[in-house]
């Protein structure tokens, strides 16, 4: 009885809009096969946001490609879904002076301003990033090959001390894939980097220095990208805990990134990916504006 007086009220719905019964229950069926298209999506989505909690939708849609294109889903609709699930990545930045440039001990000039970077090993790119907060300071120094984006070296410290950067460049020197080819380091122009110990094992390794030769933070743009690719997508909210946890989670974090996240700039191959070949050109771009142009990594 309650199906018959249904049927009929929505018949008379039907009628009342100029909509036949066919046309709306074909709406009905297209909104619900919407609606489990877009919860499959969030549960892919999901899946790879386990151990990437703020990668971007590009590179989601990189990952997830395959899967996406036997639900019919392209880019611009799974932007829509994750918008509309409120889901889409809104970078936050910080800024935290790490560097200390004012010192007794020798500046290096910049000798990759104009390189064309095309295989891995040509350039690594140093630098130290602020990852705590003002109860629990942490600095974490890295070191990424500036043509793969590979993480090569890092070290978690509690102080800027100068043996936080030379761990992280050992464990890059120990770990090197091409210890033939020719290496080049490139920094700031902080204390750790300027000081005797470090450029000891540069000069050791038959490793070349070369130093930003301004303030300019488009001068060592690789490194600044990586610092913040690492704490917007990886790092974020776990400012507070303490250091011998976030020493585990930089770890893992660094090894899903150099093996599981694509770049925009390596032709969406992982860092692991790219460090082993060297057929694939960078995507780069020029910076506008400025007398001294400089060649950027898109990421």
């Amino acid at each position: 009885m309650f199906r018959i007086h249904y049927r009929e009220s929505i018949s008379s719905t039907c009628e009342l809009l100029g909509v036949s019964r066919q046309v709306y229950y074909r709406a009905i069926r297209s909104k619900e096969k919407r609606q489990c298209i877009a919860s499959d999506v969030i549960e892919l989505v999901q899946s790879v946001r386990i151990e990437q909690p703020r990668i971007g939708t590009r590179k989601l849609y990189h990952i997830l490609q395959e899967s996406l294109r036997s639900l019919g889903v392209g880019r611009d609709r799974l932007f829509a879904i994750l918008k509309a699930n409120h889901m889409l990545i809104k970078p936050k930045r910080s800024y935290h002076i790490t560097t200390n440039s004012h010192h007794r001990f020798r500046k290096h000039n910049n000798v990759i301003e104009n390189l064309d970077v095309n295989r891995p090993e040509q350039v690594w790119v140093a630098d130290i990033t602020y990852v705590g907060n003002r109860a629990n300071p942490m600095y974490l120094s890295l070191i990424t090959d500036a043509y793969s984006k590979m993480i090569v070296g890092y070290y978690l410290s509690n102080t800027l001390a100068v043996d936080s950067s030379i761990k992280a460049l050992k464990q890059a020197v120990k770990n090197r894939k091409y210890p033939k080819e020719r290496l080049i380091h490139h920094s700031d122009r902080g204390l750790q980097y300027c000081s005797n110990q470090y450029q000891r094992i540069l000069t050791k390794s038959h490793i070349k220095c070369s130093m930003t030769e301004s303030y300019d933070p488009y001068q060592n743009a690789v490194a600044e990208r990586i610092n913040g690719i690492l704490k917007q997508e990886f790092l974020m909210g776990t400012s507070k805990i303490d250091i011998k946890l976030m020493k585990k989670i930089v770890q893992q974090s660094i090894k899903v990134y150099n093996t599981k996240r694509p770049h925009l700039s390596c032709q969406m191959l992982t860092p692991e990916q790219m460090h082993k070949q060297n057929k694939v050109n960078i995507k780069t771009y020029k910076r506008k504006n400025t007398d001294k142009t400089a060649v950027l990594s898109v990421f």
